[in-house]
């Protein structure tokens, strides 16, 4: 493994998804905004839950190109078409299993059971992020491509 060539484009794809992501929700694509669901996991504080939030969203998919990584040894393609393939499968295990379950792991996210409380005040995604807006899952699906692509086509294996 190039630790350094991952070290750039594993952060380098993962600034470009949060990017898309960030787009989409300003230009109304999409409600969802993961960095401040993050950081809402760890204080209820609005403004700082962004910051946080986005510190621990970009340290997540800088993490996950490992796994991107992993998979372009094992397989010897190293191109932005696995790649993007790649964040097709990861983005579709975001959307339809892990949102969905976010309810159950976070403190200030009311759950599709359970209603909003006083501290449970975050809606909840839903299957495929759709209580966040019918575009959610094409947003979703599209940056994780352009991530997956990016990694494929600059990680340098040597």
């Amino acid at each position: 493994m190039n630790v350094a060539s991952w070290l750039l484009w594993g952060f380098a794809a993962t600034a470009v998804l949060a990017a898309m992501l960030a787009g989409s929700q300003g230009l109304g694509l999409t409600r969802i905004n993961m960095p401040f669901i993050l950081g809402t996991l760890f204080t209820a504080n609005r403004d700082r839950a962004k910051l946080y939030g986005l510190f621990v969203h970009l340290a997540n998919g800088w993490l996950f190109s490992l796994v991107y990584v992993a998979a372009f040894h094992v397989t010897g393609w190293f191109n932005a078409g696995f790649g993007a393939a790649i964040g097709l499968v990861h983005a579709a295990f975001v959307l339809s299993v892990a949102l969905p379950v976010l309810p159950g792991l976070h403190p200030r996210m009311a759950s599709e059971l359970h209603g909003p409380t006083v501290v449970r005040v975050l809606e909840p995604p839903g299957f495929l992020g759709l209580n966040y807006g019918l575009r959610t899952p094409v947003s979703v699906l599209l940056a994780h491509a352009v991530y997956g692509a990016l990694l494929g086509a600059f990680y340098a294996p040597h």
